[in-house]
């Protein structure tokens, strides 16, 4: 495996990484919210945990992104 190469796998398992602990995350903040919370701080959490699901999903598409629809030139 070139540098290159191998600089990228290792970036894209590190946001693989982010991208799990942010679901990780935001799925504890959702149970705690939908059940142990009430009032403005159940809202509160509830979204922040919405929002930390969604960056979830981009930075995960972003990792997935540069090995799977890059140029077959690049590979």
């Amino acid at each position: 495996m070139a540098p290159d190469q191998a600089s990228r796998a290792a970036a894209r398992r590190r946001r693989q990484l982010w991208a799990g602990v942010l679901a990780l995350v935001g799925l504890v903040l959702l149970i705690v919210g939908l059940t142990v919370a009430d009032g403005v701080a159940a809202w509160v959490e509830v979204v922040v945990a919405v929002l930390l699901l969604v960056t979830s999903y981009v930075v995960q598409h972003l990792a997935r992104r540069e090995s799977v629809y890059r140029s077959e030139d690049r590979r």
